[in-house]
């Protein structure tokens, strides 16, 4: 027991065999940990303590807990635990997990223990999640850049290539799978900028990659490289029937169809359209929310909103509110045809990359819209 350098009495204080290492830890097949995991490791064989200090954990039951991820501020906090009980978890799910070992010297060894140790406090646990800038995995180096300083050099170009934000969310997800489309329809134009080097570390991987890459007084800031549990070859099997995209040409499919029937029998499915407004309309509608009442940064500038369209829930009233329609409604239509028009510019000069299972729902709007501009135009 003894004193640390934060002034914290009561603390145990590290033997010179102690050692701090970085985990990275593989994805798991739920959505929320399709990423991987980072974390810190501090083993000290004198003192027979094994600790990992995890900046990934969350309370479903902490007061406001959704109210505060909607809006943005969801906290997270670090917490420390047995590091038997943490590899058990990765164990149960199959996933693996890679150290590395810090070459460090004891007094670094020291400040970057005593700030974990402060960091595990009550009052200083608790943090500003931010899925791009401030989750599990950036916390690592940020810790690492606070506690040692000017003494670490995080190298920053070491990439032959570097991605977007959403370049680098596709690499540890499959493309036709709902939750892809999900961060795609969810998230904005800001997540298709060019990360910058450390900015990739937002990901696991990136954060193992830059370890790597970097230095302390000049020397290689790793000593030893390890995998603790190997990685264990997943068979991934995605029935095409539950996909969106499968869903999404289904829905294009009917419509066409129904589209057909309308135009020869001169009959009008309204109901197909009260379908499509309400559903683009709401969505829409909830894409406005995210970008300007809440403080995620990376639901703002979502030009998904040029299909998504919030009026469209004006159409879906007109639509089941009036008998006789108002002569400007196709001219509605046509203004909402120019918008899907601008998709393809938007995607062209990388302004915001869409989702590929975006198009049957265009084509099924685009048609729709052209079906009403005909009925109301001619009528």
């Amino acid at each position: 027991m003894g004193i640390t350098s934060f002034g914290f009495s009561q603390e145990r204080v590290l033997s010179k065999n102690a050692r701090i290492s970085v985990l990275t830890c593989g994805n798991g097949t739920e959505l929320y940990s399709s990423f991987g995991h980072s974390a810190f490791r501090v083993w000290d064989p004198v003192n027979k303590t094994d600790y990992v200090y995890n900046y990934g954990i969350f309370d479903f039951n902490a007061p406001n807990f959704y109210l505060n991820f909607v809006q943005g501020r969801p906290l997270f906090k670090v917490s420390k635990q047995e590091f038997s009980r943490f590899l058990f978890e990765y164990q149960y799910e199959k996933r693996w997990v890679k150290e590395q070992v810090l070459d460090l010297e004891a007094s670094q060894k020291i400040k970057l223990y005593n700030y974990l140790e402060n960091n595990i406090k009550p009052e200083n646990r608790d943090y500003i999640y931010d899925y791009l800038y401030n989750n599990c995995a950036t916390k690592i180096i940020d810790v690492i850049a606070t506690s040692l300083g000017n003494e670490v050099d995080f190298q920053k170009e070491y990439l032959k290539e570097k991605y977007t934000f959403r370049e680098l969310m596709g690499q540890k997800m499959a493309t036709n799978t709902w939750g892809s489309f999900g961060i795609d329809l969810a998230l904005g134009s800001r997540i298709d900028k060019k990360a910058t080097t450390l900015e990739h570390t937002f990901l696991p991987d990136y954060v193992f990659y830059q370890i790597q890459h970097s230095t302390i007084n000049g020397k290689p800031l790793v000593f030893q490289e390890k995998t603790i549990l190997k990685e264990r070859p997943k068979v991934k099997s995605i029935n095409f029937l539950g996909t969106p995209m499968f869903w999404f040409s289904l829905l294009l499919a009917i419509v066409l169809f129904i589209t057909y029937i309308d135009y020869k029998n001169e009959m009008w499915s309204k109901w197909l359209d009260v379908f499509l407004m309400f559903i683009t309309g709401s969505a829409g509608l909830v894409l406005v929310l995210l970008w300007f009442t809440t403080n995620h940064t990376a639901t703002a500038y979502n030009f998904n909103l040029l299909w998504a369209f919030p009026l469209n829930l004006v159409l879906f009233y007109l639509l089941i509110a009036k008998k006789k329609f108002p002569i400007q409604l196709h001219k509605i239509c046509i203004f909402l045809l120019a918008l899907l028009a601008i998709i393809p510019m938007v995607q062209l000069f990388g302004v915001q990359k869409f989702h590929p299972t975006f198009i049957p729902i265009l084509l099924s709007l685009a048609v729709r819209y052209i079906f009403i501009w005909h009925k109301t135009k001619i009528n």
